[in-house]
């Protein structure tokens, strides 16, 4: 087995700086828009008019200034909404060292998880678990059945 001091690291340029979004497939783009500002806060971006039968939007989370996150310098990466072809809800995956259960693509950080569980139960977001680990977190689906988490250090 190798340890830290046999493991050598080659100094380089980086390869990625960063996640600009995560695609998710959605059944009604429009419906799936109204949801996720609801429940997470984000906000559309203006290159796709927000209305019935669009195809997709892009979702940018509000940074610590108030100001919407610019794709080149975003500390939290955009939602992309699709229409999807099929059925939505793909987003998430059964781990079998659970037992098979359902587990979260993606993890959102948030400094005030008992507003945002509150708000969840308000507006009748399917959450399917609470834990604290190293953290207090709540995974949860949106309408279509993509799974996410939210975890507050």
């Amino acid at each position: 087995m190798q340890t830290n001091e046999e493991t050598k690291v080659e100094k380089r340029l980086r390869d990625i700086t960063g996640m600009t979004c995560i695609y998710v497939p959605v059944n009604d783009v429009y419906e799936s828009v109204k949801w996720y500002q609801k429940n997470l806060g984000c906000q559309p971006a203006d290159n796709h008019k927000v209305e019935p039968g669009m195809e997709m939007s892009i979702l940018r989370f509000f940074e610590a200034d108030g100001t919407t996150s610019d794709p080149a310098t975003c500390t939290i990466p955009a939602l992309f909404l699709h229409k999807s072809a099929e059925e939505g809800g793909r987003l998430g995956f059964s781990w079998t060292q659970d037992g098979g259960k359902r587990h979260a693509v993606g993890c959102f950080i948030t400094p005030h998880i008992q507003e945002l569980f509150e708000r969840f139960k308000e507006n009748g977001v399917n959450i399917i678990g609470e834990r604290v680990t190293c953290g207090p977190n709540i995974t949860f689906a949106d309408p279509d059945g993509n799974v996410w988490e939210v975890w507050q250090p």
